[in-house]
């Protein structure tokens, strides 16, 4: 059986869309490389970035990616409602066939420990990858961002698994190996942040929501909105329209409409299908037998 894994860098950068297709193209440039998907956000300024392959054909891929965004973004420069401390932001790989998490891992600290020496730029592990329990929630190993992480870096807790302790104008980079999660954003009708904060903090299962999600509140106000931006980490554990339920019901609560909602990147079927059940009331019907009757029109 052939390997087969997946890798979604996100990059900081959103805005300069012929920086991104140049970053882009080196994907496109490894035979033997899927480039699935890249989807960029202005606001937040960043774009995330989804290929597919064979895991040494990936490996250079993601290094050839990270080279040209280091050249091409000056986080000195970078200004975006997303949290971020690098040019090339986080980098995880995903199993997807014939691979183990402990295979992915071995790519990640493969490619930090190249990243560290060869292109000077601050590595820390992150997920399953991470060798210090403390940073396996990439929050905690953002903290602070790249403005913060200027002189934090230098302390022996924050000291990185590869590479220099000082940033450059690429900053550090978060490299990592961890399961499929799905970036999924809600829109709320209103400027107001306290209402988007208190809605993320009760949907975080970080501060005592739900376990599979991370939240945070974005100022969008510029579009009239404020957004719950969340990875959600297992859709099993916490399926989309559950969360989506959820942040209805706290917004109704403060007299807010929900006007819109986005996925970021790739989602599994399984997910989908999942919404679909729930919102078309087909719970007697595989997905299998919904994906014949209401997609395909069988």
């Amino acid at each position: 059986m052939v390997k087969v894994v997946e890798c979604i860098p996100n990059i900081s950068e959103g805005r300069r869309l012929d920086v991104v297709e140049e970053i882009v193209a080196e994907v496109r440039q490894v035979p033997g490389v899927t480039l699935l998907d890249y989807s960029s956000n202005a606001d937040h300024n960043r774009t995330v970035i989804s290929m597919i392959g064979e895991p040494e054909k990936v490996l250079e891929a993601a290094w050839r990616l990270i080279s040209k965004a280091a050249e091409k973004i000056d986080l000195n420069q970078h200004q975006g409602e997303h949290p971020r401390m690098g040019a090339t932001d986080v980098c995880p790989f995903v199993p997807v066939r014939g691979m183990s998490m402990d295979e992915c891992v071995d790519l990640a600290k493969t490619l930090g420990e190249r990243v560290g020496r060869e292109l000077m730029i601050p590595v820390f592990l992150y997920e399953k990858a991470a060798i210090r329990p403390e940073r396996r929630n990439l929050a905690d190993v953002r903290r602070g961002q790249y403005e913060g992480l200027k002189e934090s870096i230098k302390t022996p807790e924050r000291t990185p698994d590869y590479g220099p302790k000082v940033l450059g104008k690429a900053g550090a980079i978060a490299i990592g190996a961890r399961p499929p999660l799905v970036a999924f954003n809600v829109n709320l009708g209103t400027t107001n942040m306290e209402i988007g904060k208190a809605i993320a903090k009760g949907i975080r299962g970080s501060s005592g929501g739900f376990v599979n999600v991370k939240a945070l509140g974005i100022d969008l106000s510029e579009q009239g909105i404020v957004q719950i931006s969340m990875n959600m980490v297992d859709t099993q554990g916490t399926p989309l329209y559950r969360a989506l339920e959820f942040i209805k019901a706290e917004a109704a609560h403060f007299g807010v409409p929900i006007v819109g909602s986005e996925i970021v990147g790739l989602v599994p079927l399984d997910a989908m299908m999942d919404v679909a059940t729930y919102y078309l009331g087909l719970h007697e019907f595989s997905n299998e037998q919904i994906l014949e009757k209401h997609v395909f029109g069988f």
